[in-house]
């Protein structure tokens, strides 16, 4: 039998004591954008390049948190293991359908997904009630990058897992750096927040995890938006 979600609670290690106070969070990191704007955005995002880590989930994993869920292309590599359940978070309301949908086709039953719209600087979820927080290129557009690790650190159980694929900053003093620092502006205004110039690697290995283990590689196809980084960090 599939396994029931777990109640939803507001976060203890931000400011945030209620769904009300959640939303203006919400709303102050991740300012509402015009329909238009979120529609476009959220198709945009269904042709988005896909994982390599999660068969480090089977028999891991049972309740599942993803930050920055978009339109779910992620599920399909773990969400059809019996008796998984997952919350996808992310702060642009147009991405639920597409997710609830991805959840769908993935096989995960209705009653073992939610969507919640957050941001993850802010999890409406209790202290240590997920075996896995998967994240794939997220740290990039948030607005605290450290809150956002604090959050997950928080919300893993101990031993729990952090999944991760991001997109980092490209090595100083070589060219890609010197027209990513260049473009980053452009980058955000049009990218939904996306930042070209994070060292996010520093930041996660820097997050208090007992431990990180993660490579960097370059994705041909990716252009500016290299190199990445991808691993896995212990709670």
């Amino acid at each position: 039998m599939a396994a029931a979600l777990l109640p939803i609670h507001p976060s203890h290690a931000s400011d945030v004591s209620s769904p009300a106070d959640s939303m203006a969070m919400l709303n102050r990191l991740h300012p509402p954008r015009p329909d238009w704007y979120e529609e476009f955005y959220a198709t945009a995002m269904n042709t988005s390049y896909k994982s390599e880590l999660f068969a480090n989930l089977r028999g891991q994993a049972k309740q599942i948190l993803e930050i920055g869920i978009g339109t779910g292309p992620n599920l399909k590599y773990y969400a059809s293991e019996e008796g998984t359940s997952v919350y996808g978070v992310d702060p642009n309301r147009k991405m639920e359908k597409y997710a609830q949908a991805a959840a769908e086709t993935a096989g995960l039953p209705a009653a073992n997904f939610k969507f919640l719209h957050a941001v993850s600087e802010s999890l409406p979820l209790r202290d240590a009630s997920v075996d896995a927080v998967i994240g794939t290129l997220v740290l990039c557009s948030v607005a605290d990058v450290n809150l956002t690790l604090q959050e997950v650190r928080r919300v893993l159980r101990p031993g729990g897992i952090y999944l991760f694929v991001e997109h980092v900053a490209a090595a100083d003093g070589t060219a890609l750096r010197f027209v990513q620092g260049l473009l980053d502006p452009l980058q955000q205004a049009v990218a939904d927040g996306c930042h070209f110039t994070r060292k996010t690697g520093k930041n996660i290995s820097e997050a208090g995890f007992t431990n990180v283990d993660s490579r960097q590689v370059v994705l041909s196809t990716a252009s500016l938006i290299n190199p990445h980084i991808i691993g896995i960090a212990r709670n």
